[in-house]
């Protein structure tokens, strides 16, 4: 006899769909036999184990998980010791969507058949990405270098300017070939606008390479970027006509630009200092002119996600529109009761919201916010619930297909971290918020606004705790009272600072927008001064030492099981997000560093602390070394050098165990130090025969910065470039027998994840030389 539930998965299988169980408790599978004596006395977690596996199986709840499969391919693309070849990836994809097509009537083997499809087009999407941006970057320093080009780019910053130049003409006698953009620094008020076409002279440096193994890849963001060096101009910047006009695009840019700058002018003749560089921040995105004391408290008080446009501030522009047309359409009762006016303001806010991301430059954080933000107001436009995991992934999916290189970026991770607890917390925390509304007791929490006090609050932790892991890997710190910091300033700014800047650019080209703009500054002010005042309290800052990729992805993985299964199996993600911080709390900590230049070198004393020589002027690195380590003193700090004994051939330190670590300047000090230190470090190269481990200037251009830890009688390496890593971004190291001669100890890779949310360290660091 055929039952009605079979006929049901006949029929699926007959169209060609995936089967699925029927309903009811008849027609669900037997659990498999456990094997042994396991089957007599835990028969109930078979059964409960399987229960769960169906409802987090069910339709539709697997959609979200297409975008997770999708950017660890993506991350798998970066963790490759060497570049893959574009036509294998295809291969891949192809292989893997077969595949599916074959398993389309298993109800098992064609989810696991999807998501393996998944991680290819990933994979593949990161591949083709990198291959279209393939351009050639500069290998060595250049000096006094002659080119000419478009102004693509200028940012203005508080001790300098910025800007990235489409190269024309080059010359210079280290310039094998013409790089297509560079990107350079200039005296503050100098740059040229965008659109301009300049003749200047430059020095030009590499992109910035990792300070240690496993920090920021400056080289590969700028790569994504388009951009083959790094440096500053070095003499007068000529505007000259040019010989082909512009393209329609730069030009564009160029108009878009004049409006920012014109914006950002109104805004700084009416709010003056930090309060007005943070109100054009918020408007244009120009964000670079905040003072370093107030930017460092933004950060420490976890209030720094306001000062890049992102999801809030496109929510807040969105809903303020949203809620403003509404309002002003249920007046007139004629067009409210017989048009759908909820969709007409959707599509005003959606009008608004591409307004925002044009005006603000259209950055890579503020293109994802206005992904995420246009499928839900479409959403509302098709009757669809608008905050659902549904539409998160669809978000995720449309940001890493055209910018699969934001996967890596602290903050893509940040942002979509905070969303889907979020999101995850709303769609299972909102029958508990709405009990008993109805009540007297409902009515009168409600007119008191403790409901909303409390999803304030609910909130900030959630969206807390879920970045927290990457604030931890990316800035080695912590915020222990953004909780705080956030419950006192966020209802100002969306209340009062955000609604006054979209009045004033209304009220902008009529002239009326002075008083807004300088009310717009008093609630900034609040803002800041809730953000210094937190940083001044005990313990503001919490630092944490560096750790590996590792425990990241292990939380990673906890923080998605536990946002988007339903069932009891989301508590493994709380297994998983403690196992991720046990591993992280033991991961080893360095006890020697070597700059990618040789001119810095730290050493872990007895103290335990790292004590930093140099010979450079750069005082960056030493400043991500100290941040990594967990360390408060700051790279200026003249206590840096104690631990270290010098004369002028040489410095001299010793490790807690008494190993004595040598840094040698002069031919006669590497001799002297083979003979009598366990390592020794010098920027000059090294002949055979040195007894001792050695750290030389082949070593250092081979593999770049290093890391050292002493093991037994002899050393532990880790390098920013292992044996054979070619990247398009990275100079491939020389083959194991090349380098075998240079590099006696174990060299082991490791990916280098980005750690900041902007390029700030790289450009001190030029600035410095």
């Amino acid at each position: 006899m055929v039952t009605r539930g079979s006929a049901v998965a006949e029929r699926g299988r007959a169209r060609g769909r995936v089967g699925t169980w029927p309903q009811g408790e008849a027609h669900r599978p037997r659990a498999a036999a456990w094997p042994g004596r396991a089957a007599e006395f835990t028969p109930w977690a078979a059964t409960y184990l399987r229960q769960w596996l169906i409802a987090d199986t069910a339709s539709g709840r697997l959609l979200p998980w297409l975008p997770v499969a999708f950017g660890f391919g993506i991350a798998a693309y970066f963790t490759a010791g060497s570049e893959p070849a574009w036509w294998a990836a295809i291969v891949f994809v192809c292989v893997a969507l077969v595949g599916a097509f074959l398993a389309r009537r298993r109800p098992v083997a064609f989810p696991l058949v999807i998501a393996l499809a998944a991680i290819a087009a990933g994979f593949a999407t990161a591949t083709l990405r990198a291959a279209y941006m393939a351009h050639p970057i500069l290998q060595r320093s250049a000096f006094n270098v002659s080119l000419s080009g478009f102004v693509e780019v200028r940012e203005e910053r508080e001790r300098s300017d910025r800007i990235v130049i489409r190269v024309l003409k080059i010359e210079g006698a280290r310039i094998e070939e013409t790089l297509d953009r560079v990107r350079l620094s200039v005296k503050r008020g100098l740059a040229p606008p965008v659109g301009a076409y300049v003749s200047l002279k430059a020095r030009l440096n590499p992109p910035l390479a990792p300070l240690r193994p496993g920090g920021y890849d400056f080289a590969r963001d700028l790569y994504f970027q388009g951009i083959g060096a790094v440096g500053f101009v070095t003499g007068v910047i000529r505007t000259e006509q040019p010989p082909a006009p512009a393209g329609l695009r730069l030009r564009a840019a160029s108009a878009i630009e004049g409006i920012r700058d014109a914006i950002d002018q109104r805004i700084r003749r009416a709010i003056a200092g930090d309060a007005g560089a943070i109100a054009s921040a918020l408007i244009t995105g120009k964000r670079d002119a905040i003072s370093v004391p107030v930017n460092d408290a933004m950060y420490v008080s976890s209030l720094a996600h306001v000062l890049s446009i992102s999801g809030y501030h496109m929510a807040v522009v969105a809903g303020v529109v949203f809620f403003v047309v509404r309002a002003l359409l249920a007046l007139w009762p004629m067009v409210a009761t017989r048009h759908a006016i909820k969709k007409w303001a959707a599509i005003a806010a959606l009008v608004a919201a591409t307004s925002y991301l044009i005006l603000s430059g259209a950055e890579v954080a503020t293109r994802r916010a206005f992904i995420m933000t246009a499928i839900i107001l479409v959403g509302v436009l098709v009757d669809r619930p608008a905050l659902t995991l549904r539409n998160l992934a669809l978000a995720a999916l449309a940001v890493l297909l055209i910018a699969p290189e934001a996967v890596v970026h602290p903050s893509f991770q940040m942002s979509f971290a905070a969303t889907l607890a979020l999101v995850a917390t709303w769609e299972r925390g909102l029958p508990w918020m709405t009990a008993q509304a109805d009540t007297s007791l409902g009515a009168r929490l409600a007119l008191w606004g403790v409901r909303e006090i409390l999803a304030l609050i609910l909130a900030s932790l959630v969206a807390g705790f879920a970045t927290m892991p990457y604030a931890a890997y990316h800035f080695h710190r912590l915020a222990p009272y953004g909780v705080i910091a956030n419950l006192l300033a966020m209802p100002v700014v969306s209340a009062w600072v955000m609604p006054s800047g979209l009045l004033a650019l209304v009220a902008l080209p009529f002239g009326f927008d002075a008083p807004l703009w300088r009310l717009m500054g008093v609630g900034i002010d609040w803002m800041t001064g809730v953000a210094l005042w937190v940083t001044a309290l005990p313990g503001a800052v919490g630092r944490t030492p560096a750790f590996g990729t590792g425990p990241l992805l292990l939380g990673t993985a906890g923080l998605i099981v536990i946002c988007l299964l339903r069932t009891h199996l989301r508590w493994a993600g709380a297994l998983l997000i403690g196992i991720a911080i046990i591993l992280a709390m033991r991961t080893p900590s360095p006890d020697i560093l070597v700059a990618s230049t040789g001119d810095m070198v730290a050493v872990r004393t007895e103290t335990g602390r790292l004590a930093i020589m140099k010979t450079g002027g750069d005082p960056f690195t030493a400043r991500e070394w100290l941040a990594a380590d967990g360390d408060a003193r700051l790279p200026n700090n003249k206590s840096l050098a104690d631990g270290f004994t010098c004369d002028v051939n040489g410095c001299l330190a010793r490790l807690a165990d008494g190993t004595l670590v040598a840094f040698a300047r002069t031919a006669a000090a590497v001799a002297e130090d083979c003979a009598r230190a366990s390592l020794v470090v010098t920027r000059r190269e090294v002949q055979p025969g040195c007894a001792a481990t050695v750290v030389d200037r082949k070593t250092l251009r081979e593999h770049g910065a290093t890391a050292l830890r002493r093991s037994g009688q002899g050393w532990e390496v880790e390098t920013a470039w292992p044996s054979g890593y070619g990247r398009p971004w990275a100079r491939a190291a020389r083959s194991a027998g090349e380098t075998a001669a240079s590099a006696p100890a174990r060299f082991t890779p490791r990916d280098a994840t980005p750690r900041l949310d902007d390029l700030e360290a790289g450009d001190a660091a030029i600035d410095a030389q």
